[in-house]
């Protein structure tokens, strides 16, 4: 297990080098003058050149790309804002806990219900429930998340005033946020529950498990359930990753400060510290988050627990 982790662990440096060097050359081509935005029209040739010297805007690709590992790897800096002036590791530990919040509360969510309805519509197949379960999933995946959070907020806020409408405080102002950036999720997860159990379900191991006099309940949550899992953990974690990099439409649409909208309004700034910040934060929470889930495979599979040593 410890070579398979280190193994795992070492694959996580070229897919994190190969993401900010990708947003690095994206961020070189993309059209606009930071120096130009941060300073204001007025500002003369020679405060733009030094803007530019100062931040290393004048040089090469390869040699900004260079100097920002080097620095985020020996001193931990990932440079200071060019809007702000604070450092940007500051910035986004402000607000990277708010959208991992935002993404476990919404995970958890997608994941419990999703299992709950997966299950109840595999062992009901083609019954009412599940047709309608079904219906409703297909609604989930197809609905924009922002159009969903506003007919929430209509709903909720403004006509039952049961929650309010933005912050992320206070339990009664999560809830909404949650419910909006879960939908997809739960869709997806309830639609591959019921796909895999189904495949379970009717193999000779339940069958034999029910000839030997278990309960429903035994035979569908511990022999089908534990077999099925597999597809399903790929699921959540695919879809946990989704969740914290498209947390960003949710936390406009309901007015919560974290990293989606920091990395939004560095984008229309030319923040360029921030953009690189924010999305290696997300790569590196995306790589960690396969690794568990590769963990998990071998802790559900004990087939795939002797090939990890």
């Amino acid at each position: 297990m410890t070579r398979f982790l280190l193994r795992r662990i070492l694959a996580m440096i070229p897919v994190c080098l190969g993401v900010t060097f990708l947003l690095f050359s994206l961020l070189y081509v993309t059209p606009g003058d930071p120096a130009r935005l941060v300073l204001g029209e007025e500002a003369t040739e020679e405060s733009l050149q030094e803007f530019r010297r100062e931040h290393y805007l004048d040089r090469p690709l390869l040699t900004r790309y260079g100097l920002f590992i080097y620095n985020t790897v020996v001193h931990q800096d990932m440079g200071r804002s060019y809007m702000t002036r604070r450092p940007v590791t500051g910035e986004i530990a402000n607000t990277f806990p708010v959208t991992l919040n935002l993404a476990s509360g919404s995970i958890v969510l997608a994941t419990v219900m999703g299992l709950a309805f997966g299950i109840i519509c595999a062992v009901k197949q083609y019954s009412i429930f599940d047709n309608i379960t079904m219906v409703i999933a297909m609604l989930g995946i197809s609905t924009p998340l922002f159009y969903l959070g506003i007919l929430l907020i209509l709903w909720f806020s403004v006509q039952l005033q049961w929650v309010p409408s933005s912050g992320f405080d206070s339990l009664s102002q999560r809830l909404l946020p949650w419910i909006t950036l879960s939908a997809t999720s739960m869709s997806i997860i309830t639609r591959m529950t019921r796909s895999s159990m189904l495949e379970v379900i009717r193999s000779d191991y339940v069958r034999t498990a029910r000839a030997k006099g278990q309960t429903e309940r035994v035979v569908i949550l511990k022999h089908a359930l534990r077999n099925a899992l597999i597809p399903i953990i790929t699921i959540v974690g695919i879809q946990f990753g989704h969740l914290l990099g498209g947390a960003i439409l949710t936390e406009s649409v309901f007015s919560i400060p974290g990293m989606g909208r920091l990395a939004v309004d560095a984008i229309k700034a030319r923040d360029y510290p921030i953009v690189q910040g924010a999305v290696l934060y997300i790569a590196m929470a995306y790589v960690v988050i396969n690794l568990l889930v590769d963990l998990l495979y071998a802790w559900v599979d004990p087939k795939l627990r002797t090939q990890c040593r």
